[in-house]
């Protein structure tokens, strides 16, 4: 994996890590960007979507957990946007690195997941897992993915990272209103054994809820949400099993995207973006 050196730089420095048009993206620089982006999290999971809120939310109007304060926080800004860079922010990603997580008591997603035997499977593979996706809705774009994946991409090559994992979500907890989403997952998307994930015994849903030739691939695709049909541009494959996530509203399936299986031509894209932003 090729390292980048200039966007190695600005991980340590917290300089721009990506750039199209107004939108920016680098890591948070402090204590006051990340409360920031907690209210934009707040803003989207609890206000537009529904989580269900606790006496915390309700007071700091913030989505906050213990994993904050281990992992790094990836913002894009709107830089044509007036006033400090802390109301500049429109989307958000956390990273939680192999070695904070050890910190932290273990991954984020082995409430749902058995990450952890994955990640015995694979002593030499540096994890790292992707969660709180988050964008303000006027900013749901094509490019506001590609700047996000700007800056995944200089962590990724920065931290020699081996592969991404992570939960990703359908809105609502009744996975059959997703059957034939969740259905053509199961049925075309799966892990291969080295990479498979299980959902954990006792929050365990089947995600195979209509057969394969009952699934149109179109319309199966269409009715997913932005965030896992990038994924699965990229390359990434779906775990077994669902899990319903009642305190988010959520129907959970699980994302396993090792480098090495990135698709070519998105990988050259990345390559391509990584060296014109460092030109």
């Amino acid at each position: 994996m090729p390292l980048l050196s200039r966007k190695s730089a600005g991980i340590v420095t917290g300089g721009a890590l990506g750039r199209i048009g107004p939108l920016e993206v680098r890591l948070a620089r402090d204590a006051a960007e990340i409360a920031a982006a907690q209210e934009v999290r707040f803003r989207v999971f609890y206000e537009e979507l529904g989580a269900r809120r606790q006496l915390v939310h309700a007071i700091e109007q913030r989505d906050a957990d213990r994993f904050d304060d281990v992992c790094d926080h990836l913002l894009v800004f709107d830089t044509s946007l007036p006033g400090p860079d802390t109301s500049k922010i429109v989307g958000t990603y956390r990273l939680l690195r192999q070695e904070r997580a050890a910190v932290a008591g273990g991954f984020y997603s082995t409430d749902e997941f058995e990450l952890d035997a994955l990640v015995a499977r694979h002593p030499g593979v540096r994890f790292l897992e992707l969660g709180r996706s988050c964008v303000l809705p006027e900013y749901r774009s094509k490019r506001t993915i590609e700047v996000l994946w700007q800056g995944i991409w200089a962590y990724v090559n920065h931290y020699e990272i081996g592969v991404m994992t992570g939960c990703a979500s359908f809105h609502g907890t009744v996975p059959a209103r997703h059957a034939e989403a969740l259905s053509y997952l199961a049925h075309h998307c799966r892990a291969l054994p080295p990479w498979d994930v299980r959902a954990v015994e006792d929050r365990y849903c089947a995600m195979d809820l209509m057969p394969a030739e009952a699934v149109s691939m179109r319309s199966a695709f269409a009715s997913m949400p932005p965030l896992i049909k990038g994924y699965l541009r990229v390359g990434a494959k779906i775990g077994e099993g669902c899990v319903i996530d009642h305190d988010f509203g959520t129907t959970d399936v699980f994302i396993v995207l090792p480098v090495t299986a990135i698709v070519s031509r998105y990988l050259t894209y990345l390559n391509n973006e990584a060296e014109r932003f460092a030109a």
